[in-house]
């Protein structure tokens, strides 16, 4: 019964975190609708996230429990990176630092696990391992300079918050598009490779925002909600 109804919390927790994070990354950055599809976003996937940690725990599923943790993760902090002012940061960041680190160490552990069994979960699953495992150490590093800066502030401050937004949303992309979701669709959507688009689009819009916050004056047009 309790993994019923966590697995129903769980897909439609899901489902909602697809829709109001594509919404969210159509409207304008720091307008009222992009706030309030941010909002529904962050509670949605907290919810997933959290859902699939504790059907992980049920199941003694070691892969969907690190991912679930990995995304809660990064929505919080990114949605802490958000609400508060520049330069503060409080002790609860010092909890949040072992996540990455113990993430980012596992997923590599995991890599070379599967690198030297001779790739027999596939290249694809060997390479995001160690793609996430670098970013979560990256994300360790971030966290670290934060805390020893005392802070971050203007244009970094967003930088932050997109790109553990985009990260967070892609392992929802590809958890439904490439994962357990990718069953509702047809078998000629798997054999032409089509659900990799939608499943990695949220890192192609993470690289056009980078892009666009590094070359042009797109921060002093946007702001973060408060």
């Amino acid at each position: 019964m309790l993994h019923s109804l966590l697995l129903a919390v769980h897909i439609s927790a899901g489902f909602t975190g697809l829709l109001s994070g594509a919404a969210a990354l159509i409207f304008r950055k720091g307008s009222p609708r992009h706030a309030r599809a941010g909002q529904v976003f962050v509670a949605a996937m907290l919810t997933m996230g959290a859902s699939a940690v504790w059907l992980a725990v049920l199941t003694h599923d070691k892969n969907n429990l690190s991912g679930g943790i990995l995304t809660f993760y990064l929505i919080l902090t990114a949605w802490l990176t958000a609400r508060r002012p520049d330069g503060r940061t409080s002790r609860f960041d010092w909890f949040l630092l072992a996540i990455p680190l113990a993430l980012g160490a596992l997923f590599w552990i995991m890599g070379a696990r599967m690198a030297r069994a001779g790739f027999q979960e596939g290249t694809l699953y060997v390479g995001m391992s160690f793609f996430m495992g670098s970013m979560m150490l990256l994300a360790g590093a971030g966290d670290l300079r934060m805390l020893l800066r005392g802070g971050i502030a203007g244009r970094a401050r967003v930088v932050r918050h997109l790109w553990r937004m985009c990260l967070g949303f892609f392992i929802a992309t590809g958890s439904f598009f490439l994962g357990q979701g990718s069953k509702m669709f047809p078998s000629v959507l798997h054999q032409s490779n089509w659900l990799f688009i939608p499943a990695f689009l949220p890192l192609l819009v993470l690289l056009i925002w980078l892009f666009r916050m590094r070359f042009t004056n797109v921060y002093k047009r946007m702001f973060l909600p408060a």
